[in-house]
Protein backbone atom coordinates (compact mmCIF):
# COMPACT_ATOMS: atom_id res chain seq x y z
CA UNK A 1 0.00 0.00 0.00
CA UNK A 2 1.26 3.25 -0.86
CA UNK A 3 3.11 5.51 2.18
CA UNK A 4 4.15 8.68 1.92
CA UNK A 5 6.40 10.63 4.85
CA UNK A 6 7.90 13.33 5.39
CA UNK A 7 11.18 13.77 7.49
CA UNK A 8 12.18 16.53 9.99
CA UNK A 9 13.90 18.25 7.31
CA UNK A 10 10.70 18.08 5.08
CA UNK A 11 12.58 15.86 2.82
CA UNK A 12 9.20 13.59 0.82
CA UNK A 13 9.88 9.25 0.84
CA UNK A 14 6.72 7.68 -1.27
CA UNK A 15 7.10 3.75 -1.29
CA UNK A 16 4.79 1.84 -3.29
CA UNK A 17 4.70 -1.96 -2.65
CA UNK A 18 3.87 -3.81 -5.74
CA UNK A 19 3.26 -7.64 -5.44
CA UNK A 20 4.91 -9.84 -8.00
CA UNK A 21 7.13 -7.44 -9.75
CA UNK A 22 10.66 -8.44 -9.65
CA UNK A 23 12.13 -4.70 -10.28
CA UNK A 24 12.37 -1.82 -8.01
CA UNK A 25 12.48 2.02 -8.88
CA UNK A 26 14.19 4.34 -7.07
CA UNK A 27 13.43 8.10 -8.57
CA UNK A 28 14.16 11.85 -7.46
CA UNK A 29 11.88 14.47 -8.12
CA UNK A 30 13.18 18.16 -7.25
CA UNK A 31 10.96 20.94 -7.59
CA UNK A 32 12.85 22.84 -10.22
CA UNK A 33 13.33 23.43 -14.06
CA UNK A 34 13.73 25.72 -16.57
CA UNK A 35 11.50 28.10 -15.18
CA UNK A 36 13.20 28.67 -12.18
CA UNK A 37 15.82 29.86 -14.49
CA UNK A 38 16.96 33.71 -15.31
CA UNK A 39 17.71 34.87 -19.01
CA UNK A 40 21.39 34.84 -18.47
CA UNK A 41 21.64 31.17 -17.29
CA UNK A 42 18.66 30.05 -18.95
CA UNK A 43 19.37 26.39 -19.67
CA UNK A 44 21.30 26.01 -16.59
CA UNK A 45 18.72 23.06 -14.93
CA UNK A 46 19.27 21.17 -18.01
CA UNK A 47 22.86 21.02 -17.88
CA UNK A 48 23.38 20.36 -14.42
CA UNK A 49 21.10 17.31 -14.43
CA UNK A 50 23.87 16.32 -16.84
CA UNK A 51 26.36 16.74 -15.23
CA UNK A 52 25.34 14.45 -12.01
CA UNK A 53 26.38 11.47 -14.66
CA UNK A 54 30.20 13.15 -14.70
CA UNK A 55 31.96 11.48 -11.80
CA UNK A 56 31.72 11.44 -7.86
CA UNK A 57 34.30 10.63 -5.17
CA UNK A 58 33.70 7.32 -4.95
CA UNK A 59 32.55 7.05 -8.93
CA UNK A 60 35.06 9.72 -10.53
CA UNK A 61 34.08 9.76 -13.88
CA UNK A 62 31.34 9.14 -16.38
CA UNK A 63 32.81 5.33 -16.93
CA UNK A 64 32.21 4.13 -13.06
CA UNK A 65 28.96 5.99 -13.13
CA UNK A 66 27.71 3.67 -16.11
CA UNK A 67 29.08 0.63 -15.63
CA UNK A 68 27.99 0.45 -12.03
CA UNK A 69 24.37 -0.28 -12.99
CA UNK A 70 25.48 -1.51 -16.49
CA UNK A 71 27.00 -4.35 -14.78
CA UNK A 72 23.48 -6.00 -13.34
CA UNK A 73 21.25 -4.83 -16.27
CA UNK A 74 20.01 -1.41 -14.89
CA UNK A 75 18.15 1.44 -16.78
CA UNK A 76 18.68 4.83 -15.51
CA UNK A 77 18.36 8.05 -16.63
CA UNK A 78 17.40 11.59 -15.39
CA UNK A 79 15.26 14.52 -17.29
CA UNK A 80 14.45 18.39 -16.52
CA UNK A 81 10.82 20.04 -17.55
CA UNK A 82 10.36 23.26 -16.84
CA UNK A 83 8.31 22.71 -13.53
CA UNK A 84 11.17 19.62 -12.56
CA UNK A 85 14.37 17.99 -12.59
CA UNK A 86 14.42 13.83 -12.15
CA UNK A 87 16.75 11.32 -12.18
CA UNK A 88 16.06 7.66 -11.89
CA UNK A 89 17.51 4.04 -11.57
CA UNK A 90 15.66 0.80 -12.06
CA UNK A 91 16.90 -2.90 -11.52
CA UNK A 92 16.75 -6.13 -10.08
CA UNK A 93 15.24 -6.11 -6.72
CA UNK A 94 18.18 -8.12 -5.39
CA UNK A 95 20.46 -4.85 -6.74
CA UNK A 96 18.43 -1.99 -5.10
CA UNK A 97 20.40 -1.55 -2.38
CA UNK A 98 23.68 -1.19 -4.93
CA UNK A 99 20.50 1.28 -7.00
CA UNK A 100 20.10 3.44 -3.96
CA UNK A 101 23.63 3.97 -3.53
CA UNK A 102 24.53 4.41 -7.09
CA UNK A 103 21.59 7.47 -7.15
CA UNK A 104 22.01 8.83 -3.97
CA UNK A 105 26.02 9.44 -4.71
CA UNK A 106 25.60 11.25 -8.41
CA UNK A 107 22.91 13.36 -6.51
CA UNK A 108 25.29 14.26 -3.45
CA UNK A 109 28.12 13.69 -4.54
CA UNK A 110 28.92 15.25 -7.88
CA UNK A 111 32.20 16.68 -8.38
CA UNK A 112 30.94 19.37 -11.14
CA UNK A 113 34.43 19.80 -12.33
CA UNK A 114 35.25 22.79 -14.42
CA UNK A 115 36.76 20.25 -17.46
CA UNK A 116 33.92 18.64 -17.86
CA UNK A 117 31.46 21.40 -17.61
CA UNK A 118 33.67 22.48 -20.69
CA UNK A 119 33.63 19.32 -22.34
CA UNK A 120 29.46 18.77 -22.04
CA UNK A 121 29.13 22.18 -23.73
CA UNK A 122 29.63 20.56 -26.70
CA UNK A 123 27.45 17.52 -25.84
CA UNK A 124 24.36 20.12 -24.96
CA UNK A 125 24.87 21.87 -28.10
CA UNK A 126 24.84 18.89 -30.05
CA UNK A 127 21.62 17.99 -28.44
CA UNK A 128 20.37 21.37 -29.44
CA UNK A 129 21.06 20.82 -33.12
CA UNK A 130 19.44 17.76 -32.58
CA UNK A 131 16.11 18.87 -31.51
CA UNK A 132 16.49 21.83 -34.22
CA UNK A 133 16.41 19.07 -36.97
CA UNK A 134 13.44 17.32 -35.40
CA UNK A 135 10.58 19.23 -36.39
CA UNK A 136 7.83 16.81 -34.56
CA UNK A 137 10.07 18.32 -31.14
CA UNK A 138 11.27 21.45 -32.14
CA UNK A 139 7.38 22.25 -33.10
CA UNK A 140 6.52 21.96 -29.78
CA UNK A 141 8.67 24.65 -28.04
CA UNK A 142 7.84 26.95 -30.59
CA UNK A 143 4.12 26.65 -29.67
CA UNK A 144 5.15 27.60 -26.22
CA UNK A 145 7.29 30.26 -26.95
CA UNK A 146 3.96 31.77 -28.73
CA UNK A 147 2.25 31.23 -25.91
CA UNK A 148 4.50 32.88 -23.31
CA UNK A 149 6.51 34.72 -25.48
CA UNK A 150 9.91 36.39 -23.67
CA UNK A 151 9.70 34.71 -19.97
CA UNK A 152 10.90 31.52 -18.32
CA UNK A 153 7.36 29.70 -19.44
CA UNK A 154 8.48 30.50 -23.20
CA UNK A 155 11.83 29.64 -23.15
CA UNK A 156 13.43 26.22 -24.10
CA UNK A 157 14.50 24.05 -21.40
CA UNK A 158 17.49 23.44 -23.23
CA UNK A 159 18.35 27.07 -23.43
CA UNK A 160 20.38 29.00 -26.29
CA UNK A 161 23.98 28.49 -27.74
CA UNK A 162 25.44 31.41 -26.26
CA UNK A 163 23.98 30.98 -22.73
CA UNK A 164 25.59 26.88 -22.55
CA UNK A 165 29.02 28.79 -23.67
CA UNK A 166 29.10 31.24 -20.97
CA UNK A 167 28.66 28.61 -18.20
CA UNK A 168 31.06 28.19 -15.93
CA UNK A 169 31.82 26.29 -12.47
CA UNK A 170 30.39 28.99 -9.91
CA UNK A 171 27.45 29.38 -12.07
CA UNK A 172 26.50 25.87 -11.64
CA UNK A 173 27.77 25.52 -8.13
CA UNK A 174 25.45 28.46 -7.21
CA UNK A 175 22.84 27.20 -9.03
CA UNK A 176 23.10 23.89 -7.56
CA UNK A 177 23.46 25.35 -3.80
CA UNK A 178 20.24 27.51 -3.99
CA UNK A 179 17.67 25.39 -6.26
CA UNK A 180 18.76 21.77 -4.91
CA UNK A 181 17.09 21.37 -1.15
CA UNK A 182 15.66 19.12 0.84
CA UNK A 183 12.55 21.39 0.96
CA UNK A 184 11.87 20.96 -2.95
CA UNK A 185 12.53 16.96 -3.27
CA UNK A 186 10.52 14.31 -3.35
CA UNK A 187 12.26 10.22 -3.44
CA UNK A 188 9.90 7.90 -4.18
CA UNK A 189 11.02 3.86 -4.27
CA UNK A 190 8.33 1.52 -6.31
CA UNK A 191 8.21 -2.33 -6.78
CA UNK A 192 9.60 -5.23 -4.83
CA UNK A 193 10.33 -3.12 -1.95
CA UNK A 194 10.34 -4.12 2.25
CA UNK A 195 11.15 -1.69 4.73
CA UNK A 196 12.91 0.96 2.52
CA UNK A 197 12.21 4.13 4.48
CA UNK A 198 15.34 3.97 6.38
CA UNK A 199 17.81 3.04 4.43
CA UNK A 200 16.97 5.99 2.12
CA UNK A 201 16.68 8.19 4.93
CA UNK A 202 20.12 7.19 5.64
CA UNK A 203 21.56 7.59 1.53
CA UNK A 204 20.13 10.67 1.55
CA UNK A 205 21.40 12.61 4.55
CA UNK A 206 23.44 15.26 2.64
CA UNK A 207 19.99 16.81 1.10
CA UNK A 208 20.83 21.03 1.52
CA UNK A 209 18.54 22.37 3.92
CA UNK A 210 18.23 25.39 2.05
CA UNK A 211 14.66 27.68 1.37
CA UNK A 212 14.63 27.14 -2.38
CA UNK A 213 13.24 29.94 -4.68
CA UNK A 214 10.12 30.90 -5.91
CA UNK A 215 9.60 30.89 -9.67
CA UNK A 216 8.21 34.32 -11.33
CA UNK A 217 4.80 34.20 -11.96
CA UNK A 218 3.73 33.33 -15.52
CA UNK A 219 2.04 36.32 -17.45
CA UNK A 220 -0.79 35.39 -20.15
CA UNK A 221 -1.91 37.98 -22.31
CA UNK A 222 -3.68 37.76 -25.73
CA UNK A 223 -6.27 39.85 -27.69
CA UNK A 224 -5.99 38.07 -31.26
CA UNK A 225 -5.27 34.79 -32.65
CA UNK A 226 -1.19 34.08 -32.52
CA UNK A 227 0.75 33.02 -34.90
CA UNK A 228 4.65 31.73 -35.17
CA UNK A 229 5.87 30.70 -38.58
CA UNK A 230 9.48 28.88 -38.70
CA UNK A 231 10.98 28.88 -41.80
CA UNK A 232 12.42 25.65 -42.81
CA UNK A 233 12.67 23.52 -46.48
CA UNK A 234 10.83 20.59 -45.15
CA UNK A 235 8.85 18.23 -46.80
CA UNK A 236 6.07 18.43 -44.56
CA UNK A 237 4.46 21.38 -42.47
CA UNK A 238 4.74 20.17 -38.85
CA UNK A 239 1.64 22.48 -36.93
CA UNK A 240 0.36 22.52 -33.37
CA UNK A 241 -3.04 24.78 -33.18
CA UNK A 242 -4.85 25.30 -30.04
CA UNK A 243 -5.91 27.02 -27.61
CA UNK A 244 -4.88 28.51 -23.71
CA UNK A 245 -6.44 26.18 -21.23
CA UNK A 246 -7.23 25.18 -17.63
CA UNK A 247 -3.95 24.81 -15.11
CA UNK A 248 -3.82 21.44 -13.19
CA UNK A 249 -5.82 22.91 -10.20
CA UNK A 250 -8.60 23.69 -12.03
CA UNK A 251 -12.30 21.90 -11.30
CA UNK A 252 -12.76 21.34 -14.94
CA UNK A 253 -9.00 19.76 -15.75
CA UNK A 254 -10.35 16.13 -16.17
CA UNK A 255 -12.99 17.45 -19.14
CA UNK A 256 -10.65 19.36 -20.86
CA UNK A 257 -8.41 15.62 -20.79
CA UNK A 258 -11.63 13.96 -21.98
CA UNK A 259 -11.96 16.76 -24.89
CA UNK A 260 -8.75 16.21 -25.77
CA UNK A 261 -9.26 12.72 -25.94
CA UNK A 262 -13.23 13.17 -28.26
CA UNK A 263 -10.83 15.19 -30.49
CA UNK A 264 -7.74 13.69 -31.02
CA UNK A 265 -6.49 11.36 -28.60
CA UNK A 266 -6.94 7.59 -30.09
CA UNK A 267 -7.14 5.99 -33.55
CA UNK A 268 -10.97 6.57 -33.06
CA UNK A 269 -10.82 10.06 -32.54
CA UNK A 270 -12.48 12.55 -34.16
CA UNK A 271 -9.66 14.51 -35.76
CA UNK A 272 -7.79 11.34 -36.66
CA UNK A 273 -10.44 9.89 -38.60
CA UNK A 274 -11.39 12.96 -40.25
CA UNK A 275 -7.93 14.72 -40.68
CA UNK A 276 -6.06 10.96 -41.48
CA UNK A 277 -8.61 7.94 -42.48
CA UNK A 278 -11.43 10.38 -44.40
CA UNK A 279 -9.33 13.34 -45.90
CA UNK A 280 -5.83 11.59 -45.70
CA UNK A 281 -4.01 14.85 -44.89
CA UNK A 282 -1.56 13.54 -42.22
CA UNK A 283 -0.03 10.35 -41.01
CA UNK A 284 0.28 11.73 -37.18
CA UNK A 285 -1.97 13.58 -35.88
CA UNK A 286 -2.95 14.51 -31.98
CA UNK A 287 -4.74 16.37 -29.46
CA UNK A 288 -3.74 16.77 -26.04
CA UNK A 289 -4.33 18.33 -22.98
CA UNK A 290 -1.51 19.87 -21.20
CA UNK A 291 -1.63 21.16 -17.51
CA UNK A 292 1.02 22.87 -14.82
CA UNK A 293 0.50 24.78 -11.93
CA UNK A 294 0.00 27.71 -13.69
CA UNK A 295 -1.29 27.17 -17.28
CA UNK A 296 -3.17 24.60 -19.17
CA UNK A 297 -4.12 24.22 -23.07
CA UNK A 298 -5.18 22.17 -25.41
CA UNK A 299 -3.08 21.57 -28.73
CA UNK A 300 -3.32 19.79 -31.59
CA UNK A 301 -0.21 18.55 -33.76
CA UNK A 302 0.06 17.11 -36.97
CA UNK A 303 2.85 16.89 -40.14
CA UNK A 304 0.97 17.33 -43.56
CA UNK A 305 2.36 17.55 -46.89
CA UNK A 306 2.87 21.29 -47.28
CA UNK A 307 0.08 22.45 -50.32
CA UNK A 308 -2.22 21.06 -47.46
CA UNK A 309 -1.35 22.87 -44.79
CA UNK A 310 -3.93 25.29 -45.00
CA UNK A 311 -6.55 22.67 -45.85
CA UNK A 312 -5.26 20.62 -42.67
CA UNK A 313 -5.78 24.22 -40.69
CA UNK A 314 -8.88 24.67 -41.58
CA UNK A 315 -10.03 21.27 -41.06
CA UNK A 316 -9.00 21.37 -37.52
CA UNK A 317 -10.47 24.54 -37.06
CA UNK A 318 -14.17 22.87 -38.46
CA UNK A 319 -13.54 19.94 -35.72
CA UNK A 320 -13.26 22.59 -32.99
CA UNK A 321 -16.27 24.37 -33.98
CA UNK A 322 -18.60 21.37 -34.50
CA UNK A 323 -17.70 20.11 -30.78
CA UNK A 324 -17.94 23.83 -29.73
CA UNK A 325 -21.64 23.98 -31.21
CA UNK A 326 -23.23 20.54 -31.10
CA UNK A 327 -23.45 17.78 -28.14
CA UNK A 328 -21.22 15.14 -27.99
CA UNK A 329 -23.32 11.62 -27.16
CA UNK A 330 -23.00 9.51 -24.07
CA UNK A 331 -21.41 6.76 -25.74
CA UNK A 332 -18.67 9.65 -27.24
CA UNK A 333 -18.31 10.84 -23.78
CA UNK A 334 -17.83 6.68 -22.17
CA UNK A 335 -15.47 5.73 -24.78
CA UNK A 336 -13.28 8.36 -23.85
CA UNK A 337 -13.60 8.04 -20.07
CA UNK A 338 -12.68 4.05 -20.52
CA UNK A 339 -10.23 4.89 -22.94
CA UNK A 340 -8.10 7.02 -20.33
CA UNK A 341 -8.86 4.83 -16.91
CA UNK A 342 -7.86 2.03 -19.34
CA UNK A 343 -4.89 3.27 -20.56
CA UNK A 344 -4.22 4.56 -16.90
CA UNK A 345 -4.47 0.78 -15.76
CA UNK A 346 -1.51 0.02 -18.71
CA UNK A 347 0.83 2.61 -18.31
CA UNK A 348 1.01 1.55 -14.63
CA UNK A 349 1.91 -2.21 -14.73
CA UNK A 350 5.96 -1.21 -14.26
CA UNK A 351 7.76 -0.14 -11.40
CA UNK A 352 8.68 2.94 -12.56
CA UNK A 353 5.57 4.04 -14.18
CA UNK A 354 4.27 3.35 -10.50
CA UNK A 355 7.15 5.91 -9.04
CA UNK A 356 6.34 8.75 -11.72
CA UNK A 357 2.65 8.93 -11.43
CA UNK A 358 2.94 9.17 -7.46
CA UNK A 359 5.92 11.22 -7.42
CA UNK A 360 4.85 13.62 -10.09
CA UNK A 361 1.53 14.00 -8.14
CA UNK A 362 3.35 14.64 -5.08
CA UNK A 363 5.71 17.23 -6.67
CA UNK A 364 3.13 19.07 -9.08
CA UNK A 365 0.30 19.19 -6.83
CA UNK A 366 1.22 17.76 -3.54
CA UNK A 367 -1.54 15.72 -3.14
CA UNK A 368 -1.47 12.17 -4.50
CA UNK A 369 -4.18 10.08 -6.15
CA UNK A 370 -4.91 6.64 -6.42
CA UNK A 371 -5.67 5.02 -9.95
CA UNK A 372 -9.37 4.41 -8.18
CA UNK A 373 -9.69 7.99 -7.43
CA UNK A 374 -8.90 9.44 -10.21
CA UNK A 375 -11.49 7.53 -12.14
CA UNK A 376 -13.89 8.43 -10.10
CA UNK A 377 -13.34 11.92 -10.54
CA UNK A 378 -13.08 11.39 -14.59
CA UNK A 379 -16.77 9.26 -14.44
CA UNK A 380 -18.27 12.90 -12.58
CA UNK A 381 -17.90 14.51 -15.87
CA UNK A 382 -21.12 14.56 -17.93
CA UNK A 383 -21.45 15.56 -21.52
CA UNK A 384 -22.47 19.48 -20.79
CA UNK A 385 -19.39 19.96 -18.77
CA UNK A 386 -17.74 18.84 -22.02
CA UNK A 387 -19.73 21.36 -23.93
CA UNK A 388 -19.01 24.57 -21.39
CA UNK A 389 -15.15 24.12 -21.44
CA UNK A 390 -15.27 23.76 -25.14
CA UNK A 391 -17.57 27.09 -25.49
CA UNK A 392 -15.10 28.56 -22.90
CA UNK A 393 -11.85 27.61 -24.68
CA UNK A 394 -12.83 27.45 -28.22
CA UNK A 395 -12.53 31.09 -29.30
CA UNK A 396 -11.62 32.98 -32.41
CA UNK A 397 -9.48 35.31 -30.70
CA UNK A 398 -7.77 32.76 -28.45
CA UNK A 399 -6.38 30.68 -31.23
CA UNK A 400 -2.63 29.88 -31.50
CA UNK A 401 -0.70 28.08 -34.08
CA UNK A 402 2.91 27.59 -34.71
CA UNK A 403 4.53 26.19 -37.63
CA UNK A 404 7.57 24.82 -39.34
CA UNK A 405 7.79 24.61 -43.03
CA UNK A 406 8.90 26.48 -45.93
CA UNK A 407 6.64 29.66 -45.42
CA UNK A 408 7.76 33.20 -44.93
CA UNK A 409 4.83 34.29 -44.30
CA UNK A 410 2.27 34.13 -41.37
CA UNK A 411 -0.31 36.57 -42.28
CA UNK A 412 -1.87 33.96 -44.36
CA UNK A 413 -2.08 31.76 -41.69
CA UNK A 414 -3.99 34.49 -39.08
CA UNK A 415 -6.21 34.65 -42.04
CA UNK A 416 -6.96 31.62 -42.00
CA UNK A 417 -7.66 31.57 -38.34
CA UNK A 418 -9.55 34.21 -39.01
CA UNK A 419 -11.85 32.55 -41.22
CA UNK A 420 -13.67 30.03 -39.52
CA UNK A 421 -15.46 32.02 -36.48
CA UNK A 422 -15.07 30.13 -33.36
Amino acid sequence: MLKKATLKNGLRIITVPQKNSRTVTFLVLVGNGSKYESKDINGISHFLEHMFFKGTQNRPNTLAIAETLDKVGGEYNAFTSKEVTGFWAKVDSKHQDLALDWLSDIFQNSKLDSKEIEREKGVVIEEMNMYLDTPTAYVGDLWEELLYKDQPAGWKIIGKKEHVLALNRDKVLDYFASHYSCLNTVICAAGDIKNIEKKIEKAFNKISKVSPPRKPAVIEEQREPGVLVHFKKTDQTHLCLGVRAYNIFHKDKYAVKLLAVILGGNMSSRLFISIRERQGLAYYIKTMADQNPETGFLMTQAGVDNKNADRAIESILKEYKRIKEGLITEAELQKAKDYIRGSMSLSLESSDSQAFFYAGQEIMEKEILTLEQIGERIDQVKVNDIKKVAEDIFKSDKLNLALIGPFKEKEKFKEILCKIKL
